[in-house]
Formats: structure tokens, C-alpha cells, sequence
């Protein structure tokens, strides 16, 4: 499940000296504007841990801290790193036909999910395109467990309470319940050692993609689930709000853990080829054109019976004109919006993401091609600075990822 730093463009122009002429600081500029943003329980700790807080999905959000960009990335792969995802949306949705409720809105088998066991899946619309991707946690506790992006939070909520209207208009028992918690990713390869000191619970039977109810460091009512958006080992953990900068506080005490922000986020999940909404999968592209086909549950598929699915389903067999494939390229970095060429020059796609990999020492990059260029091992160009620059057609993950599975 997946955001992006949009680092906005809001000092663009706003030079040291044009803010001096209107009697502004930039530390008095930054103030007004974090002022008009919705913030975490996490805000003042951000700050006060000398967060570099910056705009995203309409939150003010620590996009680094003092390390660079670089070295949060790889303490992430080395030890173990804490983000603050409270920004995204959490739901739990409760009564006798909640399967049947979501199952009307996602491509996924939810009822075959095991109990405190998850999915990554996708909300998809009629014409077959993806509204946003989003993890559901079938729990033992009688209510489906939703976590959702940010940046689509007022269109996944109306669009989940217009189904809800259609749902109880014909009779059926269901309901939503919108979230106040807090939520924090614990990502990387010490994060076990680290999580099991204050968990009673014996973590290494928590697989990824499963969830449970725990007291952690002390503090009750938390949902750990073993998942991330960095390809490492890792878990999000549900927090009460008013408990949240107690809990992050004790895992920060342990020598292993630092704080990171949007910016390794970013680029972690590139490594891993995770996708991120609004760039690399949004409401034009279809699961299949995104090679995201591993989401649709197999009797969905044969059923036809999830939104687009009349659409998404014949493109399964018959292929799609385009597809989403990893490129690694050196020299300048490949960024998104990049045209891709083909190699006598011709426009085949555009890039969708992309960063310098600091695990690889080279570019990485995500992006849609024409599907004669998409298999493996494919030279193609990227028009950078208006330069070609050779690149090649990747599998994806980057960097191998190293998930939990027992």
C-alpha cells in the first residue's frame, strides 16, 4: 500500500529576498504553511527530532531528517527505521455481509482469506481502471481491517459510503467505521529483535501479511501486521493516538532504530518495485496493463463479478497494448514524465518513477512501454535533457525483497 512525497512547489519563486521585501522569514513562511495542514499526532515529535517537514496529500509530513536522504535509506536495509503513516486511511468495516461489501468493490477473494490474515488488492471502477490499492485484513474479531492511501482518503471514503448506502438500501447488515488511530511502519532487518522486546507474543509466528492484537511496550489495543512499503522485513502497527509519541519514543530508544522520512520511503519502495498511487497505477490504467494480475482472486476472475471486471478479465488472455516494466539505466537520473524511446528513437512509453538506487549505484525507474519492448533484457533509450540515454527493460523487484514467511 503506497505514497509519495509531492514535494510541492510552494518556495518556487519564493526567494529569501522576495519574502524579505513582504517582512517574511522562511522560517515564518514554513510556520502559515504547515498551519493550513492536517498533521499527525507524531507533528510536534517530527519537529522536535529535527524532522524537515514538507507538504503531502494535504499533511505536513517529515520528508528526512538530520541523516541524508541516502544514509536513512540504507540504515533501513541495514537496521531497522520507523516511518509515521498516520496519514492514511484506516477502516474497519463490521456486520454479517462485510465480505460481501468489500468483495463489491475490490478484485480480491476476501472470503478465502484465513482469520488475521491480509491482502494487498485493488478498488477498480467500471471502465476498469484502478481507484486506488489498499490492504484488507480479514480479523478474527468480526470486522475487515482497511488501510488505504492518503492521498486518495476523500475518494476511497465517499466511495466506499455510496456502496454502503446501495448495501443497506437492499437490506444487508454493514457498516463502516473511520479510524482515529495512529499508524507507524517499524521497517527493516533488525525490526524483530527490536519489536520483540516488548511484545509478549512470539513475533516469528506473526507471517507477513498477517495481523494481531497486542500490547506493545507497554501500551494495549495495538494492531500489528506484518507488511511494508520497503521490500524488508517489517510491520505497520495501529496505535491509539494518544499513546503513539510514547510508543515511537521507546523504540527509538533502541540503538538500531532511526527515524526516516518520505524521501527514503520513495525510494525503498522503488528498489522493492512497489507501486505508487497517482503515478504508477491510477484511474486510467487496468490491473493487467499495471501487472498487477496476481492481485485477482481466482474465482473472481471466473465469476466476473467485481467492477470492470467485463473489461480487466478478457484482457488477462488477449494481452494489453501497453505494460508496466522496471528500466535500469546510468548517467543522469531517470525521472517521472521521462519519455522512453525505442532504440531507433521512436516514443514507446513514459516513465513513471523513478530515483538513483543507492543499494545499486545506478538508476532505477518504473514505467509503461508498448508491449513488443517489454520483456526482459530489452534495450531502449530515455530521452533525459533531451538526450538519449540507453536504459534496459528490468525485472522488478530491484533489489530482492525480503519478506517474513516463516
Amino acid at each position: 500500500v503506497a505514497d509519495k512525497p509531492t514535494f510541492t512547489s510552494w518556495f518556487k519563486g519564493q526567494t529569501e529576498e522576495s519574502m524579505k521585501e513582504r517582512g517574511l522569514s522562511a522560517e515564518l513562511c514554513v510556520n502559515q504553511r504547515c498551519a493550513a495542514l492536517k498533521k499527525t499526532p507524531l507533528f510536534d515529535f517530527h519537529r522536535d527530532q529535527g524532522g524537515k517537514m514538507v507538504e503531502f496529500a494535504g499533511w505536513s509530513m517529515p520528508v528526512q531528517y538530520k541523516d541524508s536522504h541516502i544514509a536513512s535509506h540504507m540504515h533501513t536495509r541495514e537496521h531497522c527505521s520507523i516511518f509515521d503513516v498516520s496519514h492514511m486511511l484506516q477502516t474497519n468495516v463490521h456486520g454479517k455481509d462485510r465480505v460481501k461489501f468489500m468483495e463489491s468493490l475490490v478484485v480480491a477473494d476476501i472470503a478465502e482469506l484465513k482469520d488475521n490474515q491480509g491482502t494487498l488488492t485493488l478498488f477498480t471502477n467500471e471502465k476498469g481502471g484502478i481507484i486506488d490499492d489498499l490492504i484488507v485484513t480479514k480479523t478474527d474479531q468480526g470486522y475487515l481491517y482497511v488501510v488505504s492511501n492518503a492521498g486518495c482518503a476523500d475518494k476511497d471514503s465517499a466511495h466506499m459510503k455510496a456502496r454502503l448506502a446501495e448495501f443497506k438500501y437492499a437490506g444487508f447488515d454493514v457498516d463502516l467505521e473511520f479510524l482515529d488511530c495512529a499508524l507507524i511502519a517499524v521497517q527493516g532487518p533488525t525490526m524483530s529483535r527490536v519489536l520483540q522486546a516488548g511484545l509478549k507474543e512470539d513475533l516469528s509466528k506473526l507471517t507477513f501479511m498477517t495481523s494481531a492484537l497486542a500490547t506493545v511496550f507497554g501500551v494495549p489495543d495495538c494492531r500489528v501486521t506484518r507488511c511494508g512499503y520497503t521490500g524488508e522485513d517489517g510491520v505497520e502497527i495501529s496505535i491509539p493516538e494518544s499513546r503513539v509519541v510514547e510508543l515511537t519514543e521507546k523504540l527509538a530508544a533502541n540503538s538500531e532504530v532511526k527515524l526516516a522520512g518520505l524521501g527514503a520511503r520513495d525510494s525503498l519502495r522503488l528498489e522493492a518495485g512497489l507501486c505508487l498511487y497517482g503515478n504508477d497505477i491510477d484511474e486510467t490504467t487496468t490491473p493487467v496493463e499495471a501487472t498487477l494480475v496476481w492481485t485477482i482472486g481466482k474465482r473472481r476472475r471466473q465469476a466476473k463479478d467485481f467492477p470492470g471486471a467485463d473489461i480487466i478479465v478478457p484482457q488477462i488472455k488477449a494481452k494489453t497494448a501497453r505494460k508496466r516494466v522496471g528500466l535500469v539505466s546510468t548517467g543522469p537520473p531517470v525521472r517521472q514524465h521521462t519519455p522512453i524511446l525505442s532504440p531507433d528513437g521512436k516514443v514507446i512509453g513514459e516513465v513513471t518513477s523513478g530515483c538513483p538506487s543507492p543499494c545499486l549505484k545506478n538508476n532505477i525507474a518504473m514505467g509503461y512501454v508498448d508491449a513488443a519492448f517489454a520483456k526482459n533484457g530489452t534495450g531502449i533509450q530515455v530521452e533525459v535533457r533531451k538526450k538519449a540515454v540507453p536504459a534496459t527493460v528490468s525485472k522488478m523487484p530491484f533489489v530482492p525483497t525480503k519478506y517474513y514467511t516463516g
